[in-house]
């Protein structure tokens, strides 16, 4: 089944990534993490599709996505800043690897947070935060989406590292095998792990290296 949506309001949360509301269809139900397929519903671009995580609340009553663009690939991205209030979208079923499975490790790079935002504003909510610790990598400081609201998430343990800037209290370098051996306290966690597919697969091997069981791995490719 297919939802047909209009956007409310979009502003930006960050040079170049972008905070969408829309309407909410009745029946329409997600997990946080869970992610849709979007299209524009424009001509030249209603066969085009690309996943999108919701990134509001189940029960809220307005559908959220926030969408970092990439205006030099000229594709939906570079559309989607564009986009102004009244201008629909059509989404499908709600899908995705990553859901709430307990607390833990967030490991996330660029997009790749995306997932973790209604999981987190989710528990945040609850008060169910101990536990959880968010690994943030980006580019530069300018690139990092909601570092406001992370850090002011109590009980939210928060470490943001850049890999291209260096920046007076904040890490710098690749989130590699030492990375996670100095700011862990031990391994026997659970994991959630979403970013580029080679950062994805090398988290992934570094894990399973420290011999975290594949049941407490949860990854998902941004």
């Amino acid at each position: 089944m297919t939802h047909t949506l209009t956007l409310e309001t979009i502003f930006p949360v960050t040079h170049d990534t972008y905070r969408l509301r829309f309407d909410k269809p009745e029946g329409f139900e997600f997990e946080p993490g869970q992610a849709t397929l979007m299209r524009l519903d424009r001509d030249g671009w209603r066969e085009d599709k690309h996943p999108f995580t919701m990134t509001s609340l189940p029960d809220a009553p307005h559908l959220e996505f926030t969408i970092k663009t990439y205006p030099e690939h000229e594709g939906m991205t570079e559309q989607i800043a564009k986009l102004i209030p009244g201008d629909r979208v059509i989404i499908g079923e709600a899908w995705g690897a990553i859901t709430d499975s307990g607390p833990g490790v967030f490991i996330a790079g660029g997009a790749g947070v995306t997932p973790f935002i209604a999981i987190l504003r989710d528990r945040a909510r609850r008060g169910e935060l101990q536990g959880c610790c968010l690994i943030f990598s980006n580019k530069e400081e300018r690139d990092i989406i909601l570092r406001d609201e992370w850090e002011e998430m109590t009980g939210l343990e928060t470490l943001f590292t850049l890999t291209q800037e260096k920046v007076e209290g904040l890490e710098c370098g690749m989130i590699d095998a030492e990375f996670l051996e100095t700011h862990l306290e031990g391994f026997d966690q659970r994991f959630y792990v979403c970013g580029p597919p080679p950062m994805v697969e090398a988290i992934q091997g570094i894990l399973k290296d420290h011999d975290v069981p594949e049941d407490r791995i949860t990854v998902e490719n941004a």
